[in-house]
């Protein structure tokens, strides 16, 4: 029996391919498949089953793809959704066969309603290991607010008083040698504190994750789970609704996407459709020069979260502006959270686009150094503002990235505005939306409020541990 964690970075998210005597499942699949299948071929396994621990707000799955290209069956826990696609909904308890291992389904509501983990036994009839999905992280459990936007019947107390009696009726009392998988790990925006490992023993987590005390009430442990959630990103309920009806093969959405425009091209279409420019380049390489009223958010930061948090409308059209290479990495990163509606890619990048003596716009950046030396700054801190309490510039203006769209109004025009995250790469994508909204007097500060500090030229107030 193999089992192998496929881990994507970018969202924090686990897969899992799991083999036994020339059969093979796979648990909880991004939406590009192909690597699992080019997995199972290389064994030569044949794919059986797709299981999904619940119906996932943060990335489109790709088990519709996935049943299509091999035949698998995709199993769900219990459910009444009206599904777009076929699936088998499994019962509480019921048992799969993938070789000569078995899979249980546990149906764990909380997370979700239908949200179940699946405890797989080995060839000896031994339990290993348990794939939990978002209902039990390593240190931390799935936020239990986000069904409540696709129902308007729950709660989030409701569904974190389903969480509790899920952990301790169907989680604490497995064995503590197995080994717990879940689909998350720290980045993800599908819970609160995650740790960066991304497995552990449940007898650890027994010990270690508060969720899991025995000692905590029902009524200590809602409190601690719905404290401090903070709002979600708007694309989940999309995501949701698409993982549950269904959605374009991405087969579809990468040959769309990877459409190659040259500069006339590219600029028709800017001026005749209704797309979003997306340059998808380093925030320091966008600052030098860029397309006029295009966005920046680059595409090794938090892009998935980002583009989900600033783009409410999934079927928004994107234009895409890349470093040379990289175009269809962008198209399918934003295929996996439900953006299909990539319609080309800038050819040769933004030199094609200077050597075809196209404008280009820039963004001041300017050092903490440089900062100090103005009399009186207008500095606006766009971190979170649980970060900017913790510390800050003493005078600067909390205006978190998350919600700019509140707070536009408010800025002054006709000021000089100085622009910091923590590290640069929140910062650049605030500057460059007031950029495209006409606002000319835009400056960024390198390296964000590490190097502010570091710089030791500014008065800052007392770090607080919140």
């Amino acid at each position: 029996m193999k089992i192998e964690q496929i881990y994507t970075g970018c969202l924090a998210q686990g897969a899992y391919y799991i083999s036994s005597g020339g059969e093979g499942a796979i648990i909880d699949p991004l939406r590009e498949v192909q690597p699992y299948i080019d997995r199972a071929t290389k064994d030569g396994v044949t794919i059986r089953y797709i299981f999904e621990t619940h119906f996932h707000a943060d990335f489109v799955s790709g088990h519709i793809d996935l049943a299509a290209k091999t035949g698998a069956q995709i199993v769900l826990g219990p459910t009444n959704a009206h599904l777009g696609y076929n699936a088998h909904i499994a019962k509480d308890g019921e048992t799969f066969k993938i070789g000569n291992a078995t899979i249980k389904v546990l149906h764990t509501p909380g997370h979700t309603l239908e949200s179940a983990v699946y405890l797989l036994t080995d060839e000896t009839g031994k339990e290993t290991a348990i794939f939990t999905g978002d209902t039990l992280f390593i240190g931390d459990v799935g936020r239990p607010d986000l069904a409540q936007k696709i129902s308007g019947d729950l709660t989030k107390e409701k569904l974190a008083g389903l969480l509790y009696d899920s952990l301790r009726n169907k989680i604490m009392p497995l064995p503590n040698e197995l080994i717990v998988y879940p689909a998350h790990g720290a980045g993800s925006a599908c819970g609160k504190n995650m740790s960066r490992e991304t497995t552990d023993t449940l007898g650890h987590q027994k010990k270690i994750n508060y969720a899991l005390n025995p000692e905590l009430t029902k009524e200590q442990f809602i409190k601690a789970v719905t404290d401090g959630l903070t709002e979600p990103p708007l694309y989940f309920p999309q995501n949701v609704k698409m993982n549950i009806e269904g959605y374009d093969s991405v087969d579809e959405v990468l040959k769309r996407g990877n459409h190659a425009l040259d500069p006339d091209a590219f600029e028709e279409a800017a001026n005749h459709t209704g797309a979003i420019m997306l340059d998808t380049r380093a925030p320091q390489d966008f600052a030098k020069a860029f397309i006029p009223n295009s966005i920046n958010i680059g595409i090794d930061g938090s892009f998935a979260v980002w583009v989900g948090t600033l783009i409410p409308d999934l079927k928004q059209e994107i234009l895409i502006i890349a470093d040379e290479g990289r175009e269809e990495e962008v198209v399918t990163r934003l295929a996996r959270v439900g953006y299909d509606y990539s319609i080309g890619y800038l050819a040769g990048g933004i030199r094609a686009w200077e050597n075809a003596g196209k404008e280009t716009d820039h963004i001041e950046s300017i050092s903490p150094d440089q900062l100090a030396a103005v009399n009186q700054p207008h500095i606006l801190d766009v971190r979170k503002e649980s970060e900017y309490q913790a510390e800050h510039i003493e005078g600067a203006e909390n205006m978190p990235l998350d919600y700019i769209n509140h707070h536009i109004a408010a800025i002054n025009r006709d000021q000089p505005v100085y622009v910091h995250c923590a590290g640069g790469y929140r910062s650049m994508i605030f500057a460059s939306i007031l950029k495209a909204r006409g606002f000319d007097h835009v400056i960024d500060v390198q390296g964000g409020f590490k190097a502010i500090k570091d710089s030791g030229k500014f008065s800052t107030t007392g770090f607080i541990n919140h």
